[in-house]
């Protein structure tokens, strides 16, 4: 509950968040796409072909895959450095107190969370590989890998953790200082996050049904980030989702279309591998990580009642 409580040590009024989010969106889906919108300019023959691509979110265009990976990932990096200046210049907060309850950030808590979703990435795409090889292309190009390695691992977090910081952190905490529990604000992240990604290719081929996984990712991300009081754990395991995503296995229907060294060419279906991390793979993490990081006090951290602690000085609070 610390984590939440971080909200009070600034401006924690309405209009605050609503100018935050006004700022966020116009650095994110304004100032971050111009470059997006210059490159796809050039790359158009004419201001019709231009528009067309522009409802396809320019990915139509035959812009190359690492170039196009950079230009998306600005619009997030623009809309992260959009909400740290609200949350700095509006709320008058440190940026540290969106991040976590600590002194300084956890590097080797998200190291850990990374490495260990990372890794059952890898196994489950091997398994999948080697039980239906004629479903994957191999696809590896050396200097165009090499690149999109680069870019996804020092650029791709970024991206990642603009998300995080805005539905696990400023969010999260916003939610739960205006309902006063961090169930709700769990429960309304989450669907938001969930929502935000129906923009997704993914869910246009598979339905809606897709809700179902990023819904339960954004609930265990947000689980992580209430339990372990930071959004350590989260950073880590979202860098590793899409980081393993991007560089291993690619297809013409995700949001990544990359020069992964695999293509998926199979049917695309909303089947056994959707729902398998949600039911399997995240409880299972969730019981590790819980017996690893001592997380007891799980009745109090989701039910008790979030209160505005009594201030001692600018780093110390008594509950």
């Amino acid at each position: 509950m610390k984590f939440i409580q971080q909200a009070y040590k600034g401006i924690n009024e309405w209009w605050a968040y609503l100018v935050t989010i006004t700022i966020l969106f116009f650095g994110w889906q304004f100032i971050g796409v111009i470059p997006l919108g210059a490159v796809a300019f050039a790359y158009s023959e004419d201001l019709f072909e231009f528009q067309n691509a522009a409802n396809d979110s320019f990915a139509s265009l035959e812009i190359n895959s690492n170039l196009y990976l950079i230009l998306v990932i600005f619009t997030f990096i623009a809309g992260l450095v959009s909400l740290l200046i609200g949350v700095k210049t509006i709320h008058k907060r440190s940026i540290l107190s969106v991040l976590t309850s600590r002194k300084k950030l956890d590097w080797n808590r998200i190291f850990y969370a990374f490495s260990v979703w990372a890794a059952i990435g890898v196994v489950t795409i091997a398994i999948g590989y080697f039980l239906a090889p004629e479903d994957y292309v191999w696809n590896f190009k050396p200097i165009p890998f090499l690149l999109l390695c680069l870019i996804s691992f020092f650029l791709l977090p970024l991206q990642t953790s603009m998300e995080e910081v805005l539905f696990r952190g400023y969010l999260m905490q916003g939610f739960g200082t205006w309902f006063k529990k961090g169930f709700i604000a769990l429960i309304i992240t989450s669907v938001i996050f969930g929502l935000l990604h129906g923009m997704n290719p993914e869910v246009q081929k598979l339905g809606w049904i897709t809700m179902v996984y990023y819904i339960g990712t954004g609930l265990l991300l947000g689980i992580f980030t209430i339990m372990d009081e930071g959004t350590e754990l989260a950073l880590g395991f979202h860098s590793a989702n899409n980081i393993i995503a991007a560089i291993l296995v690619t297809t013409n229907w995700t949001v990544f279309q990359t020069d992964a060294l695999l293509i998926d060419t199979s049917e695309p279906s909303a089947g056994f591998e959707m729902f398998l991390p949600v039911f399997v793979f995240f409880p299972i993490i969730l019981y590790v990580f819980s017996k690893k990081y001592k997380w007891t006090n799980w009745n109090e951290k989701m039910f008790s009642t979030i209160r505005k602690p009594i201030e001692l000085n600018e780093d110390e609070f008594i509950a």
